[in-house]
């Protein structure tokens, strides 16, 4: 075992509440003469998700065609930075820490660009120590949460002792969704995203129940860069895919079943709710039932895909429900080109 444990997540959404119906209503109005307008409708009304949070209201000027580049870019980094001190204040309050506390930050996002990087204005925004370490990942999108939980558990591991505090923030509606976008993927995105922040303890003693990690495991799937990427034009940053993108959790799964070795089915799962689909590809691999993913299944309906939060959002909700101390657990999450990350180990209580 690694001897990391990790807290129960804050996760903080973003302040504007959009339902699929306001959604579907939208795009009638900004696409009332495009050809496909009938299948944008159709393809947003089945998406699985009948809520999501966005930093700005739908008629915000920067989520429209008349947006520049700059303005989306710097409302992203803005919005998705206040999301993240909040979500770190509460991680930290609600495990009776202060700043001088932490040894260690490591932040995740994707839809935003800065220099110096989300790190180093959460140091300064939170008053962390100066001599605190940091790790700034960037482009890691869906797979950030947990990668940055294995980043999170080798800081522990390299120096007992040390609490480590993760966070993840995507502010996606307002960079990835760029209005400029028609294609059915494009809409399917706009669908499925939601905005928000979560931040986590990971450290070597326990902060209460929770997961503690006993091994961690990461995999590119060769030839797959182009199954979910970022594309930069005059207009911005595009999220694209292809249709190899569809079973690309599910060409990950061998790799992750082999990993876990010839074990009994985990008694419960973290499984990262980037779309139905996902869900239900990961969910059979394990042999697990819908009950056990449930969790996923109720963030994706009602917060929409987080990217990088997402997994930190079911693992919160796991805690409103905790396995039995010492059941045996998987946490998975997966991301662009292809790339998953997972842990394994117990839950203690």
């Amino acid at each position: 075992m690694t001897g990391a444990y990790v807290s129960r997540p804050a996760v903080v959404l973003a302040g504007h509440r959009v339902t699929t119906d306001q959604l579907l209503e939208d795009l009638r109005h900004r696409h009332a003469d495009h050809p496909r307008l009938g299948a944008f409708l159709r393809v947003v009304a089945n998406c699985g998700v009948s809520t999501r949070y966005l930093t700005r209201p739908l008629d915000h000027h920067s989520l429209s065609h008349e947006a520049s580049v700059q303005e989306r870019t710097t409302t992203a980094f803005g919005d998705a930075l206040a999301m993240a001190e909040r979500a770190a204040r509460q991680v930290l309050e609600s495990h009776a820490l202060t700043p001088a506390d932490v040894d260690a930050v490591i932040t995740s996002h994707t839809t935003s660009w800065g220099v110096p990087n989300m790190d180093v204005h959460l140091i300064n925004a939170l008053g962390l120590r100066p001599d605190a370490r940091h790790l700034a990942m960037t482009t890691l999108a869906c797979a950030g949460g947990a990668q940055a939980l294995v980043r999170a558990a080798d800081m522990v591991a390299a120096r007992p002792g040390s609490t480590v505090l993760v966070v993840v923030t995507e502010a996606i509606s307002s960079v990835c969704t760029n209005p400029h976008d028609t294609g059915i993927e494009a809409i399917i995105y706009r669908a499925l995203f939601g905005d928000s922040a979560g931040a986590v303890l990971v450290t070597g003693s326990p902060l209460g129940p929770g997961l503690r990690i006993g091994g961690t495991w990461e995999y590119t799937l060769p030839e797959s860069t182009d199954r979910y990427y970022g594309r930069l034009d005059g207009t911005g940053l595009h999220f694209d895919s292809t249709k190899a993108a569809l079973r690309a959790a599910k060409d990950v799964l061998p790799h992750l079943l082999t990993w876990l070795g010839p074990r009994d089915v985990p008694d419960w799962a973290v499984v990262h709710p980037g779309s139905p689909r996902i869900i239900t590809d990961v969910t059979d691999g394990l042999g697990l039932g819908p009950q056990d993913t449930r969790h996923s299944h109720s963030s994706l309906a009602e917060n929409g895909n987080l990217g990088g939060v997402a997994v930190l959002d079911v693992l919160r909700r796991t805690h409103t429900e905790p396995p039995a101390d010492g059941t045996r657990g998987v946490l998975a999450a997966f991301g662009p080109g292809f790339s998953a990350a997972a842990l394994r180990g117990t839950w203690h209580g």
